[in-house]
């Protein structure tokens, strides 16, 4: 027999867990621990060896933001600038602020697919970058989520429309996000380096959110200012592996065909670009984890962290993780599996509401309601707040889901099956919701008993 008191300190534990890994990975503290302003000398903190960075010839800086984290990043920035400085800069974020630095032109870059805004983002940074010459100072300021809130095609035909459906395209294919940002680096006019390659005299420093692993920051926002390392091969092989060309718009599909697939990396750090240029992370998934690892433990819990099934099909990590559960579990009673990284969903067809946290929740649930009488829960949230079509960050299930969504009459088969989670969990109110974070730290996958 379930112990509802049990399952709700569950619940609570993993909800405080996730809220503390969000709190301590604001954008502002871990700007001070890396960069430090000094007169008009930039010093790196953490870097190996120390870097400083001297802005005494530059008459100007040009600050661009990108991403989910463009506001928290840029207002860390500015408030950080040391006075006298001029600048200006484009913003393109989620939402746009009410209240407005008049130096920044600022746009709403539209997510998980571009809209007008992230096409007017680019234009207007490319615009910014190709007047940019030796003595402007350039601050990238780059976060999970600016593929989508900055593009604009590499070539010109292709609409907005296409390019969403380019987007969409790629997004539901089941490929994973490396996968995906290896396909958009060839198709975009500010991805694969090309944003620094437009102001390739300038000085530039890189900070960044980083949503992917850190072996692989290349694909960050796929790499807008970064060496770009994949090769069209690479790209074609991802397209044929998912038979992406056939289900592509018909400009996008002609403008793929024209390239040349034996074509070596266009965008190497041997590029001019790339020679005074500098790059910093300031916060990654790691450190994350690492902050839900330290909350659990001081909740008396022993800790594991397994991101082995990071990229995975949903289906595929919940089984994965479930059983590792268990097999932990009969030496450690009290025990907090973490997991990070995203899972993949191949959706074939008309959706509902919802994502790939609460999609993981609900096959977990499924498999938890075949061993009733188990005190177990599983929660799967988004750092940046948002889980796919939904308003939700994710969801917590546990032994008990099943039975409850059947009581309100769901079929939770079904509701998988639809891609349509967010609405059983919502009346269960199982929903994690925490509304848009300005941050982007990929996903956290905690199991509790």
């Amino acid at each position: 027999m379930i112990a509802v008191s049990a399952l709700e300190t569950l619940h609570a534990d993993a909800h405080a867990i996730f809220q503390y890994a969000l709190e301590s990975c604001n954008v502002a503290p871990a700007f001070d621990r890396h960069i430090r302003f000094e007169g008009r000398t930039i010093h790196r903190m953490t870097a190996t060896p120390p870097a400083s960075l001297s802005l005494e010839s530059a008459k100007r800086v040009l600050v661009i933001a990108l991403g989910k984290a463009a506001l928290p990043m840029l207002e860390a920035t500015l408030e950080r600038l040391p006075p006298g400085i001029s600048y200006r800069g484009v913003c393109s974020a989620p939402s746009i602020p009410k209240k407005r630095n008049w130096r920044i032109h600022y746009y709403e870059g539209g997510h998980p697919l571009p809209t007008e805004g992230s096409f007017a983002a680019a234009r207007e940074a490319l615009k910014q970058l190709r007047h940019a010459k030796k003595d402007t100072f350039v601050l990238f300021l780059v976060s999970g989520g600016g593929s989508a809130m900055m593009e604009l095609p590499l070539d010109p035909r292709i609409s907005l429309d296409d390019a969403i459906a380019f987007h969409e395209t790629l997004v539901a294919s089941g490929a994973t996000i490396t996968e995906i940002n290896t396909v958009r680096k060839h198709f975009s006019a500010v991805k694969a380096g090309r944003l620094a390659m437009a102001a390739p005299d300038s000085p530039k420093l890189t900070l960044l959110l980083a949503d992917v692993p850190l072996k692989d920051l290349g694909a960050v926002a796929s790499s807008p200012t970064l060496p770009d390392h994949s090769t069209r091969a690479e790209c074609f092989a991802v397209l044929e592996r998912y038979n992406l060309l056939e289900k592509f718009p018909q400009s996008v599909r002609e403008y793929f065909e024209s390239l040349d697939r034996t074509a070596a990396p266009e965008n190497p750090e041997s590029h001019p670009a790339f020679t005074n240029a500098q790059f910093e992370t300031l916060l990654s998934n790691f450190d994350f984890v690492e902050a839900a690892s330290e909350h659990a433990r001081s909740l008396g819990y022993q800790v594991v962290i397994d991101n082995s099934c990071d990229d995975w099909d949903y289906r595929d990590a919940s089984r994965y993780l479930l059983t590792r559960f268990h097999q932990l579990r009969e030496t450690t009673p009290r025990l907090c599996l973490l997991s990070s990284g995203e899972v993949t969903v191949a959706i074939d067809g008309p959706s509902g509401c919802g994502g790939r946290n609460q999609q993981f929740a609900l096959d977990a649930a499924l498999q938890l309601a075949a061993a009733p009488g188990e005190n177990i829960a599983v929660l799967s949230a988004g750092s940046d707040g948002i889980d796919g079509n939904s308003p939700a960050a994710g969801a917590i299930a546990d032994p008990t889901t099943v039975e409850r969504a059947r009581s309100y009459g769901f079929s939770p088969e079904e509701s998988l099956a639809r891609f349509d989670t967010c609405p059983l969990f919502t009346a269960l109110g199982d929903t994690i919701v925490t509304g848009p974070t300005g941050n982007n730290l990929r996903d956290l996958r905690i199991l509790l008993s």
